[in-house]
């Protein structure tokens, strides 16, 4: 990462619990470079083992992921840099609506989306209307997307109290709309195709979630899940949006236009 970004995330890098209250030997490496070091994996695509020599040995990066992943540090470091990327678009730090989505991609576990012909997960995300992730939940390809949506939208409202509206496509129809009425207090709102469209048209909404489904494939280590956990795959989608918010906020804001 550039001199810019590592000033723009270094304040908000969170504190391990088992530093905080006591003092001892600091870690042996600094955050910069582990935090380069697994970057660098999720942007290229390597295992762990195929890590540089000028990074840390590969053995103390995935330590260090593993803890963060362990422990909630990369959700709470991820939250903290999305309401930062907010603030500085002048929106709220908490959202108040957001658009559910789902995709299918190739995995070496079980699971197969019939309607996509796709072997392997399906990763569930809700984001805010700037694209930027809400929450995630990684599941079998033959999960089906309301199924999924059930936990996931519950995990929204509790963690992200002020939304009160989701945009969402069709295969959220039925019962899940009542049911986030009744239970969520949530208005789930589809987006639908009308019957005069044909080809490819974007919708209102809906393109939200498809362009950070795209963002999420310029990291070649999600082309595919390769995590036997998929605690693992919902980290490394988190850190490719960390990558995203972080050159985000190190980019020079536009001079106001008069």
């Amino acid at each position: 990462m550039t001199d810019a970004e590592w000033a723009a995330i270094r304040p908000l890098l969170p504190v391990p619990p088992w530093l905080k209250g006591r003092g001892g030997q600091p870690e042996g490496y600094c955050h910069r470079q582990l935090l380069d070091a697994i970057r660098y994996l999720v942007a290229g695509g390597i295992s762990w083992r195929a890590m540089p020599a000028d990074f840390p040995d590969w053995a103390r990066v995935y330590a260090f992921f593993r803890r963060w992943r362990e422990h909630g540090l990369i959700t709470e470091f991820h939250d903290r840099l999305r309401g930062k990327v907010r603030e500085r678009e002048g929106r709220e730090a908490e959202p108040t609506a957001g658009i559910i989505d789902a995709q299918s991609v190739r995995a070496a576990s079980r699971g197969y989306d019939g309607g996509k012909k796709v072997p392997g997960r399906k990763r569930h995300i809700v984001t805010d209307t700037l694209g930027l992730l809400l929450v995630v939940c990684v599941t079998a390809a033959n999960i089906g997307d309301r199924d999924a949506a059930t936990g996931l939208l519950t995990r929204l409202r509790r963690v992200h109290r002020d939304i009160t509206l989701v945009w969402a496509d069709g295969g959220y129809t039925g019962s899940l709309v009542d049911w986030c009425r009744d239970k969520l207090a949530l208005t789930l709102e589809i987006v639908k195709r009308t019957d005069d469209m044909t080809g490819f048209v974007v919708l209102p909404r809906r393109w939200v979630a498809e362009r950070t489904f795209a963002w999420l494939m310029h990291s070649r280590r999600l082309a595919r899940d390769y995590e036997t956990l998929p605690a693992s795959s919902e980290a490394m989608i988190r850190w490719s949006m960390i990558t995203r918010m972080s050159r985000r906020l190190a980019r020079p804001r536009a001079a106001a236009r008069h």
